[in-house]
C-alpha cells in the first residue's frame, strides 16, 4: 500500500511540476526572442518526454500486479523461502540456486506467460532488476495474447 502512496503522490509532484513548467514556457515562447523560444519549446518537450516515462512505468506496474495477483489465484507464485538481510535484500546467493529451475520452465513452456513470470520474480530475487523487467513484459504480452 505504501507504494501506492508514493505513486500517488510522485504523480501528483509531476503534475504540479508540469503546470509550473508549462506557464514558463507559455511566458518563454510567447516573449519574441529566439534564444527564449528555444528554451521555451524544450521546457514543453522534455517534461512531455518525462511525463511519457512514468505513464509508462505505472503501466507496466498495474500490469505486473495484476498477473502476480492471477497466479496467486492460481496458488501458481514461487513457494521457495529465501532469507534477506537486515536490508530486506534477498540472499543472492540462495536466489541465484533457485534459478535454474525457472529458467528451465521458460524454456520448456516458451510461451506460457506464467513461465515467464516466475522468471522475472527469479531475476529479480537474483538482483538482476534489468532482466527482471524484460521477463515481466515478456509475460504481460503473452498474457495479452
Amino acid at each position: 500500500m505504501s507504494a501506492r502512496v508514493g505513486v500517488v503522490v510522485m504523480t501528483a509532484i509531476l503534475a504540479l511540476y508540469l503546470v509550473l513548467i508549462g506557464q514558463r514556457a507559455w511566458l518563454l515562447l510567447t516573449s519574441g526572442d529566439a534564444v527564449a523560444i528555444t528554451m521555451g519549446v524544450a521546457l514543453v518537450v522534455i517534461p512531455i518526454i518525462g511525463a511519457w516515462a512514468v505513464g509508462r512505468e505505472l503501466l507496466f506496474g498495474v500490469q505486473a500486479e495484476k498477473l502476480a495477483r492471477r497466479l496467486e489465484a492460481e496458488d501458481a507464485l514461487p513457494t521457495e523461502q529465501i532469507d534477506v538481510r537486515t536490508s530486506g535484500r534477498p540472499l543472492r546467493d540462495q536466489a541465484d540456486q533457485l534459478f535454474p529451475a525457472y529458467r528451465a520452465d521458460v524454456e520448456q513452456h516458451p510461451e506460457d506467460w506464467r513461465a515467464w513470470f516466475r522468471l522475472s520474480l527469479a531475476y529479480d530475487g537474483a538482483g538482476d532488476r534489468k532482466r527482471a523487467r524484460e521477463a515481466a513484459r515478456r509475460a504481460i504480452k503473452l498474457a495479452r495474447g
